[in-house]
């Protein structure tokens, strides 16, 4: 797998980068992505994907467990860090998030980067085990249509049709980009 990831190109989603780029690295085309308001995501995604703070914490509240990482691709390009990654529950290793992150590595403390490049915690976890000041923002909303390559990184059916995610942006106080991120949710069954 090469290093370099290619720059986003300009018929690209903006709202679904860095996940197109591992998409156009890997030569597969992007699946069918709607963006959506933020009330039109239905629940329970909307109380998971709509809001101000990090995923991490949000998702381990809501399945009442530990989250840990799981690798599907990685590269650095200069003090840029990015990786394709499953979120798994601790224990069972159920999928509960697939997505793409951009992390600017020159940004965080020599401790927090060397937790990002051990590759064992999601960023949520480490931005609290550091310490480390930060704001998420929500950037947009979507729906897409899952492909082959989402299927499989959530352990889905290939029947699986419309999943709901979102785009956001971790800053640092000065309002610099910690990372980029885009997060996918796989079907919620609720009793």
């Amino acid at each position: 797998m090469p290093d370099r990831l290619l720059p986003p190109s300009a018929a690209a989603l903006p709202f679904v980068y860095p996940l197109d780029d591992f998409y156009a690295r890997a030569g597969l085309r992007l699946p069918n992505f709607e963006r959506l308001a933020g009330e039109q995501v239905p629940e329970p995604y909307r109380s998971l994907l709509v809001h101000e703070n990090d995923m991490t914490p949000t998702l381990e509240r809501f399945h009442e467990a530990e989250i840990h990482l799981k690798i599907l691709g990685r590269a650095q390009r200069e003090d840029s860090y990015f990786r394709e990654v499953v979120l798994q529950l601790d224990g069972s290793n159920q999928p509960v998030e697939f997505g793409a992150i951009k992390v600017n590595l020159v940004l965080f403390s020599s401790k927090a980067r060397q937790l990002i490049l051990e590759e064992k915690l999601p960023l949520g976890r480490i931005l609290k085990e550091c310490d480390a000041a930060h704001s998420t923002v929500a950037k947009a909303f979507f729906r897409v249509e899952a492909d082959e390559l989402i299927c499989r990184a959530l352990n889905l059916p290939q029947t699986t049709v419309a999943l709901y995610g979102r785009r956001a942006n971790i800053l640092d106080p000065q309002k610099r980009p910690l990372s980029e991120i885009v997060e996918i949710l796989p079907p919620i069954y609720q009793p």
